[in-house]
């Protein structure tokens, strides 16, 4: 049975738990449950990270805590009954425990580690704080570490701020608002300010090692602290003893040879400090002479020193928690009489005084430096102090000189001493021996110490300096004198001469003495000491001591005892002298005379004035030490004699007083405190103490000079401890006798300080700093007053005072500061605490507030006032009233508070000062500061303060200034950041009071602002709050945490929607007037429905058909609704950049403008119905594309995105809603775009957009974006400029030709002959750009984006992409797989199916397309060089095509090209290339099917065609000597010939079967045969130019292709004459006029793979085959090069296997992708023919030899067009149309003629050309007339053609009907059939990319394997053409038969050698 528990309420879960019970709960180790009931060993509850959950879990898994229970039951509160910093700790930890995992995936590495070591941390700290084994202080300290960790954590996590008291947090309902600004901020500085309480420093010094070698003596080591600077020691000794192997001389001490130098201050480690070591030995006299003395006679000897600068290392150490060790060398002194100042000379570096030493010699140490207290770092640190550590103290008291520590030591320095030789031949070497001794003889034991670190000692001897009589010691000793033993005690010391004879005897030969106290009593004085010196031997006896002490020990005793006897026991040697120093540290004694007489005042009362008198000379420590004692002795005085010593005696208790200010001394006023309330017994003493201080502010109008009433007023606090302490002592021995004359007199001296404070200091300086100093003091005195007065008449007292002072603002800025401090203290002080002294007390320090609010002065100070009267007053609230306290706040301060924010809020967006600073009351604190106030005012304020507030108002225009100013407010604090964003808590309550403080004012702007008293301006701020709040951030609870989310509904509910109610009410109680705000309200409404908050929603969806229906009653239209709507649309979506969560918008919006229940069911009941639907419709499309670009323009997208983006965006305002000033902005953002990718081209086309809005007219245009106010014609000038200067950088000169003409046209006709000048000097300078400078040919590149999970504008669509330079198809690929990196490589080129279009997912796909010029009216001139052809084939190009290789029918095994066909798929894109984007959309496809033959002749012609441009190039020498482009390329085409090459073509066309079988295909066999002798005869040509150039060593090269060129001519001889007498009826050398047989073609619908058998293996004969195939093409069947080298795949025996049939049935490899990463050098995909490498530098034509020319002729019979096409009856038709079939994505205009043939389409105008220069041939003077006429060259476009731009750059004409523009036509130098290469991650597979029989290698982008795409198109069939060249005879091209064995076809030369080519051209010209 299951009873609900009592005590057991809550728990830890100490084990996993996992239960197959389903009604069990799932629990982790460390979750905490909260049980509900208990059944026989089990629990049931529920976990507090699931709440909603409950199970049952086993007892024995938890661990129960205390707790407490409130509100039992089913909404109980369990609060475990536990440490609230431990509670928080284990929350936050479970918090970050999360975080901490998401740093790791998000790499962000470094705080990952940092905050694994802040909750290891934490988690031990916790530990330690539950145990509860720890001190108060310790607990204090441990709590402090886990509060700076828990900040340091959150800060960094992006956590809330936690704002805390003492440790805790703190509920922000408990505390005001102010108070909780002040505790959040002073959480967020706790770590950054620094405490300005001094704090100790202490070094910490560990002795590792003394490694040396020259010793082997015991020694002793000294380390002290030495300044430099003075010149002085600063701290004890810390002393080492070492034996002679350098190790501790007592055992127990190894490891423990370590010292704490204490109490250093700041101030010291900021000297010039240095650890000084000095090595003294113990042992013989001289080192190494054994005979100086004998062994058993030890000698202290100086050795050497050692230092370190402590400046070197403080950098070192200051920031580690480790020891640092450091080596210290150990120099010896060169001259022992320079011992004593061996370290200086080290420091200066004086190398002639010491000995450097080797390099392994020295001490090695290591540091620490500590900080704190001393208490606190041995607690801290156990494991230093458990190692015997020495303690070395400083000299003298530390800068904090605390109450109880006791000190007595006297610190003895021997200087240095004069002795005489005493007859001696030698000087002596003299040893001190020090002693104490007290007054009755008797030595004190163990009262010497030579350092710490060892123990005291009762006698010490000296070091011995050799043979010195006037040695100089300087070595310290300490004499901790017991304080009893101190008087009495003095100090022997003995002079002993230590012979280094055999003996080695010490000999006594004189003795010094002093006293440690004076007759006087006072202690030696800090300062050097010249003792007397008095001989004696070793017979002397000390026994009484009375018999020396009688004597003078130094010259001041000798004077004050002249008559000494002439027998003396002992005689005085005079020439012999020695020198002490001594330093008193002592808190017990005093060297203080004055002082000692001050205490014994009644030995010499007649001194007593004088004694007082000189008390200032004193020194504070003196005083401080015997503190109590000197009170007692000036009490006694004052009651001794009032009159006579009252006045001394005040002045002196002043000075006393003022001197515990002192930093050093302040820790002594607790001593001062407890003196007076426990030892002080002075009854009358405050009678004398209110005369005279009443007697001093009486004076202060009158005297000029003021100091003794400035330090009295100073001192007021203790003086009124000591009157009122007085007068409780007099009062309780009188039992209350003269009550009312102390209160009288107390009346009075109030009365003179409102005298004092009501005088007018501004003429008088010095009373300014009298008045400051007693009101820096009068609220000290608040708490004694109130033991002698009730809490009204010190409040009486203070309102007076405070009243006194002067009201105006003018008595001067300091004393304004001083004035307000002082109330500021008070309103602090304990009076204010009392209900009834706040009562008297706030009137006037709120009209002091006021005045200086009013007059925007001290506003930091005055927010400090506020701020504490609204903690006092929240406080007060919780246990009575406060309303009229609140209510005098209100009148008072809310009016001013509002000005006062405004005008600071108005002056944060200031300029900076001139200094360069913010003036300090702009800054974000005092900002926060009055916010706090003003919210902690309205907070406090009720519903009756509401109604008094607005009842009060004398007018509705104070009332509407009023609503206007706190709706200013509200707006600014949710514009302004005043809270940071961490600090939730704040920004929460905030808004709370916002919108609470709304719903009281709302009722008073409907009361006094409606109908007939509407006023907009209130209306429209109160509408404008609303949206600015609903809007907030901190009120989005949908990006909070469950937990968070849950705590904020608890505590204030959803306050959007509560804004929101306030908004929708006010809405409807507009009435009529509701039209005033629209549609300017529209775009702020629109923002309210875009919070992702359903019922927010649902309220503003009345609001908007409200609006939309007052604007068709009002317009009958949505026109300016729409407009408005639209514009904010598109600002939100500015403004919104990075908004993780802006998807939700889109639903948002959908909601609201979609489907049903939305807007559109309140349309639909409407008269506007259809009007109302297209506005939604047309809004939800912009929705759709803003948000597209969003996601395109957040920071980490890459450019091709956004540039996508922007186009789409821009497309939609300029076509589908006409809003040319947005259609504008956006020209301007993509051209931005443009510029920051240097996309030039790009810009430039992209401003052309804005150019053709604009006319040459001089109408007047407004700025508009960063244009300034101009006519129209500036603008367009400008515009035209700016075009031309990123046409200019994207080298397009071409077009920027057309645009020069435009603007010479323009400055032409307004006779600006400067500005035409300089236009037609840029129209010359791009003139030789286009011929000088290199252009790099861009590849292009097809995609398609598959899938739904792409942006709108790319979704299921296909593009083209114009390549950067010198990017290849790899480098794209993994360019825009990095641009979507989600995205995943579809491996086919063919289209997806709806599966692929309809997913949620990212599908690319991307190959290599090639252009197609679409240019064909442009005649084309001869010998233009190829830099410019270049520019047409690759620019203004909007058709693109790839080819794929297949097998229609069997496949032809002995000849697989019988049967290879060509699918070539043509794409038309929506606007050429380039434009406004590198991609442009593909608008349609279209499909054609190539036969085996027509294959053949283009890849024939192809080669033929890049042989003469190569071979010209060679001809005028444009390569400079580079001779290896020609070899390659001839080598590549004779060899594949010889080897297979052309012989395949051969093999498979000129058989007997094939041509019988084949009638139809005549003219085309015929017309190849003619390809091919004519490559022969160019070939030779270039083994001709080859020979002349070639270099010697690459002979053997062209003697070999001489060879197989022989070979292949004679093949072809062979295959001519064979195919001729075999084929009757094809008359080689007929008319080329004969009609040939159209080739079938059809519609491919599927792709078929292509035959492994296809590929053939590259020929390796050659030695330079493999470069030559890595450049160049090795095949003249090579179907496609560039200037650039392509794709290539070589292929290997290897690789093919022993049989090539095997690869039959190989299929394409996964590898095989669309997005193969295979290098691709060139800018198209590679034709399938045999090409074992591809590429044509592009080279100039000029040739010095003849003897080939004629080989160049034409043949005899007609050049046939092309009889593979369609032929075309007269009226156009074709006769075989049911075998044309195109396939057409959709309808469009032709853009060629289709009468034309397909050369003429494909490769217009460009015939075999008998010149190499060009590729165009002219008719000669031995042709027949009736051939074909001169065909024109390209020439560049004269002007921009009307709608050029319009076509080819706008974006959204171009559906125009207009033909394209008519620029020059693309000059053939590729072919159009490309292969594709083989993936490289294939090997296996034999094809290798290859899909040529001959073909040796292969390129493309599409697929590497048996499917490939061929470039190139077939246009429409036209009729064949009958204007082609008459043949020539035989006899001038075909040579005789004893020619064909040579090399070279011998040509006879009838005439004079000719020149070149050129020279050619122009004879047949003639």
């Amino acid at each position: 049975m299951w009873i609900p528990t009592e005590e057991e309420k809550i728990g830890v879960v100490i084990c996993n738990f996992r239960s197959p019970i389903c009604q069990a709960l799932v629990l982790e180790i460390g979750e905490t449950v909260q049980i509900l009931e208990k059944s026989e060993g089990w629990y049931r509850g529920f976990s507090t990270k699931k709440p909603s959950i409950k199970g049952i879990f086993p007892v024995s898994y938890v661990h129960l805590k205390k707790s407490t229970v409130t509100n039992r039951g089913l909404c109980e509160t369990v609060v475990p009954l536990e440490d609230p910093i431990i509670t928080e700790t284990t929350s936050t930890l479970q918090e970050w425990g999360v975080l901490w995992k998401q740093l790791y995936v998000k790499h962000k590495v470094d705080l990952f580690h940092k905050l694994r070591h802040v909750m290891n941390e934490l988690i031990d700290l916790r530990r330690q704080l539950i145990q509860g084994h720890l001190a108060q202080d310790q607990t204090r300290e441990i709590k402090r570490h886990i509060t700076v960790r828990l900040d340091w954590g959150n800060e960094h996590l992006g956590l809330d701020l936690v704002p805390r008291k003492e440790f805790e947090m703190v509920e922000p309902d408990q505390i005001s608002i102010s108070e909780l600004y002040k505790l959040g901020d002073s959480t967020r500085q706790r770590h950054g300010d620094g405490c300005r309480v001094p704090v100790s420093h202490h070094l910490f010094i560990n002795l590792k090692s003394f490694t040396y070698n020259s010793i082997s003596e015991d020694a002793d080591v000294f380390f002290f602290l030495y300044d430099t600077r003075e010149a002085k020691q600063i701290s004890e000794k810390f002393m080492v003893k070492l034996n002679k192997n350098g190790g501790p001389k007592n055992p127990e001490k190894v490891d423990r040879l370590c010292a704490l130098f204490t109490d250093l201050s700041s101030k010291d480690l900021k000297r010039d400090l240095y650890i000084v070591a000095h090595v003294v030995r113990t042992g013989r006299m001289l080192l190494n002479d054994s005979k100086k003395g004998p062994p058993h006679v030890q000698y202290r000897r100086p050795y050497g020193c050692a230092v370190l600068a402590m400046s070197d290392v403080f950098h070192t150490i200051t920031d580690l928690k480790e020891e640092k060790d450091f080596v210290l060398k150990v120099y010896t002194c060169n001259n022992e009489n320079e011992w004593y100042q061996i370290h200086e000379n080290i420091i200066r570096k004086s190398n002639t005084k010491y000995s450097a030493p080797s390099t392994n010699y020295g001490l090695i140490i290591s540091l620490q430096l500590l900080r704190g207290e001393l208490e606190q770092i041995r607690r801290e640190n156990q494991a230093v102090f458990n190692r015997a550590l020495a303690l070395t103290r400083k000299l003298g008291f530390p800068d904090v000189i605390l109450p109880g520590d006791t000190r007595n030591d006297l610190y003895l320095t021997l200087e240095r001493g004069e002795f005489e030789r005493g007859g001696k031949s030698v000087q002596k070497n003299i040893e001190v021996t020090l002693y104490v001794l007290y007054a009755d003889g008797d030595t004190l034991k163990d009262c010497i110490s030579l350092g710490s670190g060892e123990p005291n000692t009762t006698e010490y001897r000296s070091f011995v300096l050799y043979h010195n009589n006037g040695p100089r010691w300087s070595e310290m000793v300490k004499l901790p004198i017991p304080i009893d033993r101190f008087r009495g005690s003095h100090l022997r010391f003995e002079f002993r001469h230590c012979s280094t004879k055999d003996k080695g005897e010490k000999k006594l030969f004189g003795f010094a003495f002093t006293p440690l106290m004076r007759e006087d009593g006072t202690t030696l004085s800090d300062e050097s000491h010249e003792l007397y010196v008095y001989k004696c031997d070793e017979n002397a006896t000390f026994s009484n001591q009375g018999l020396y002490l009688s004597l003078p020990c130094c010259k001041e005793d000798f004077n004050s005892c002249p008559n000494l006897p002439a027998n003396l026991p002992f005689q005085r040697s005079p020439k012999e002298t020695f020198w002490v120093s001594t330093i008193l540290c002592s808190t017990k004694l005093t060297q203080n005379v004055d002082l000692l007489a001050l205490l014994n005042w009644k030995a010499h009362p007649d001194r007593v004035l004088d004694i007082l008198g000189r008390l200032r000379q004193i020194s504070g420590e003196e005083i401080v030490k015997f503190l109590r004692d000197v009170l007692d002795t000036l009490f006694c005085l004052l009651d001794d004699n009032t009159d006579k010593y009252g006045p001394l005696v005040f002045q002196s208790l002043v000075f006393i007083i003022n001197l515990l200010r002192d930093s050093r001394f302040y820790h002594f006023r607790p001593v001062m405190d407890s003196y007076i309330q426990n030892h002080f017994a002075g009854a009358l003493a405050y009678k004398e103490l209110i005369r005279c201080l009443k007697w001093y502010m009486d004076r202060s109008a009158e005297v000029v000079r003021q100091d003794h009433i400035q330090e009295a007023m100073r001192a007021l606090e203790y003086l009124f401890k000591f009157i009122v302490q007085s007068r409780i002592l007099y009062s309780r021995a009188t039992c209350g006798m003269e009550e009312e004359q102390f209160r009288a007199s107390i009346q009075e001296l109030f009365q003179s300080i409102r005298f004092v404070l009501s005088l007018d200091s501004r003429s008088s300086e010095n009373l300014v700093f009298t008045q400051a100093a007693l009101l820096n003091s009068f609220p000290d005195i608040f708490d004694e007053l109130l033991q002698m007065f009730t809490v009204q008449e010190v409040a009486e007292y203070v309102r007076g005072t405070l009243g006194s002072m002067p009201s105006t603002v003018d008595i001067g800025q300091s004393m304004d500061v001083v004035k307000l401090q002082s109330i500021a203290r008070t309103v602090e002080s304990r009076l204010f605490f009392f209900p009834e002294s706040r009562s008297i007390l706030l009137p006037v320090v709120l009209h002091h507030i006021h005045l200086h609010l009013r007059q925007q002065r001290e506003l930091l100070i005055c927010s400090g006032i506020l701020s504490s009267i609204f903690s006092i007053i929240k406080t007060s609230s919780m246990e009575s009233s406060v309303q009229e306290e609140v209510e005098m706040m209100v009148e008072s301060l809310l009016d001013v508070l509002l000005q006062t924010l405004l005008s600071i809020m108005s002056k944060s967006h200031s300029v900076e000062t001139s200094r360069g600073q913010r003036c300090p009351q702009c800054t974000a604190e005092i900002t926060g500061e009055y916010v706090s106030c003003l919210l902690s005012l309205l907070q406090q304020m009720t519903e009756i303060h509401f109604h008094h507030l607005l009842n009060n108002f004398h007018s509705k225009e104070e009332l509407k200034e009023f609503l206007l100013k706190i709706f200013c407010v509200f707006r600014n604090l949710m514009k302004l950041t005043i809270f940071p964003r961490d600090w939730s808590v704040m920004r929460l309550l905030t808004s709370h009071i916002i919108v609470v403080t709304t719903q009281f004012l709302s009722p008073a702007l409907h009361k006094n602002f409606s109908e007939a008293d509407f006023d907009f301006k209130v209306w429209n701020s109160f509408f404008s709050l609303t949206v600015l709040y609903i809007n907030q951030p901190s009120l989005q609870l949908e990006a909070l945490g469950p937990a968070k989310r849950k705590k904020v509904l608890d505590k204030y509910g959803d306050m959007r929607v509560m804004m929101a109610y306030e908004l929708f009410s006010m809405w409807q109680k507009l009435g009529d007037n509701k039209p005033h705000f629209i549609p300017g309200m529209m775009g702020p409404f629109l923002g309210v429905t875009l919070v992702p908050q359903t019922e927010v929603r649902n309220i503003m969806i009345p609001i908007f058909h409200d609006m939309m229906d007052w604007e068709q009653r009002k317009n009958g239209n949505f026109k300016q609704v729409e407009a408005e709507l639209m514009d904010k649309l598109d600002s939100m979506v500015s403004d919104g950049k990075g908004d993780d969560n802006h998807r939700e918008l889109f639903s948002l919006l959908t909601q609201l403008f979609g489907p049903y229940p939305s807007l559109l069911e309140k349309i639909e009941q409407e008269t506007w119905r259809e009007t109302g639907i297209s506005f939604v419709t047309s809004v939800t499309r912009l929705v759709e594309r803003l948000l597209d670009y969003r996601d395109c323009m957040k920071g980490d997208e890459l450019e091709n995105k956004k540039i996508g983006g922007s186009v789409n965006l821009m497309n939609f305002y300029k076509s589908e809603v006409n809003k040319e000033d947005m259609y504008i902005r956006y020209i301007h953002k993509l051209c931005d775009l443009h510029l920051q990718a240097e996309d030039f081209t790009e810009a430039a086309f992209t401003l052309l957009l804005y150019w053709e809005l604009l006319q040459w007219e001089d109408r007047p245009l407004r700025d508009f974006l960063h244009y300034p106010c101009q006519s129209e014609w500036q603008r367009k000038e400008n515009l035209s400029r700016k075009i031309l200067h990123y046409f200019n950088k994207g080298k397009c000169w071409e077009y920027g030709i057309s645009l020069c003409r435009e603007l010479a046209f323009q400055y032409e006709t307004l006779y600006d002959y400067q500005s035409l000048s300089w236009i037609r000097k840029m129209e010359a300078a791009y003139y030789d750009n286009i011929i000088e400078q290199q252009r790099i040919e861009p590849e292009f590149f097809r995609m398609g984006f598959y899938g739904r999970k792409f942006p709108f504008f790319l979704r299921n669509k296909e593009f083209v992409c114009r390549g950067y330079d010198y990017e290849r198809l790899e480098d794209f690929q993994q360019r825009m797989l990095g641009e979507f990196p989600q995205a995943i490589a579809m491996q086919h080129p063919n289209q997806p199916d709806d599966t692929i279009l309809q997913s949620d997912a990212q599908y690319l796909q991307i190959y290599a397309v090639t252009p197609v010029s679409d240019i064909s009216d442009v005649p084309q001139l001869e010998r233009v060089p190829e830099r410019i052809k270049s520019f047409y084939r690759i620019n203004n190009v909007s058709r693109f095509h790839y080819d794929r290789p297949f097998h229609k029918g069997p496949k032809d095994r002995e000849n697989e090209f019988r049967s290879l066909w060509i699918e070539r798929t043509t794409l038309i894109l929506s606007r050429p290339l380039p434009g406004i984007s590198r991609w442009a959309e593909v608008e349609r496809r279209e499909v054609v099917e190539v036969s085996p033959l027509e294959n053949a002749i283009y890849v024939v012609e192809n080669k033929t065609q890049e042989l003469r441009t190569l071979i010209s190039q060679y001809q005028h020498r444009q390569h400079h000597g580079n001779i290896n482009p020609l070899s390659m390329c001839l080598n590549g085409v004779i060899d594949a010939a010889v080897n297979g090459g052309i012989a395949r073509y051969q093999e498979a066309f000129f058989d007997k079967d094939y041509i019988s079988s084949h009638p139809e295909d005549t003219e085309r066999i015929t017309h190849l045969k003619d390809l091919m002798q004519e490559q022969v005869h160019i070939l030779g040509v270039g083994l001709a130019v080859h020979e002349k150039l070639v270099h010697p060593e690459m002979r053997p090269l062209h003697k070999k292709l001489v060879d197989q060129f022989h070979m292949m001519r004679t093949g072809l001889h062979h295959y001519m004459v064979g195919s001729q007498q075999g084929v009757p009826g094809v008359d080689r050398f007929g008319p080329a006029g004969c009609q040939g047989v159209n080739s079938p073609r059809g519609i491919l619908s599927s792709h078929s793979h292509m035959s492994p058998e296809s590929v053939r293996l590259m020929h390796r004969h050659s030695p330079l085959n493999l470069q030559g195939s890595i450049r160049h093409s090795s095949s003249s069947l090579s179907s496609h090069t560039s200037s650039e080298a392509g794709n290539l795949v070589i292929m290997t025996d290897g690789l093919m296997g022993e049989h090539p049939e095997d690869a039959l049935h190989m299929q394409p490899s996964p590898s095989s992708s669309s997005l193969s990463s295979i290098r691709s050098n060139s800018s198209q995909i590679i034709n399938s023919a045999p090409s074992s490498a591809r590429g044509s530098p592009s080279l100039p034509d000029k040739a010095k030899h003849n003897r080939e020319v004629m080989i160049l002729l034409p043949s005899h019979r007609e050049r046939a067009n092309n009889s593979m096409y369609y032929n075309m009856a007269e009226n156009g038709q074709n006769n075989h149309m049911q075998r044309a079939l195109f396939q057409q994505v959709s309808p469009c205009k032709p853009c060629v003629d289709p009468h034309m043939n397909l050369p003429e389409k494909v490769f217009p105008n460009t015939p075999p050309s008998w010149s190499l220069d060009g590729e165009n041939r002219e008719q000669v003077s031995y042709m027949p007339a009736s051939t074909g006429g001169v065909i024109m060259p390209p020439v560049p476009p004269r002007s921009f053609p009307s709608g050029h731009f319009l076509m080819h750059c706008d974006a959204f004409h171009h559906q125009n009907s207009d033909p394209p523009p008519a620029l020059p036509v693309r000059s053939l130098r590729k072919s159009p059939l490309h292969p594709i290469p083989g993936s490289p991650t294939s090997p296996q597979s034999a094809l290798g990319g290859s899909n040529s029989t001959l073909s040796g290698s292969a390129s493309s982008g599409v697929s590497s394997l048996s499917e490939s795409n061929f470039g190139g198109q077939y246009p429409e069939p036209g009729p064949i053409r009958n204007d082609a060249l008459e043949p020539l005879p035989s006899h001038l091209w075909s040579p005789p038969e004893e020619y064909l064995a040579s090399p070279y076809l011998h040509i006879h030369y009838g005439g004079p050698e000719i020149d070149s080519m050129d020279q050619i051209s122009r004879e047949r010209g003639n």
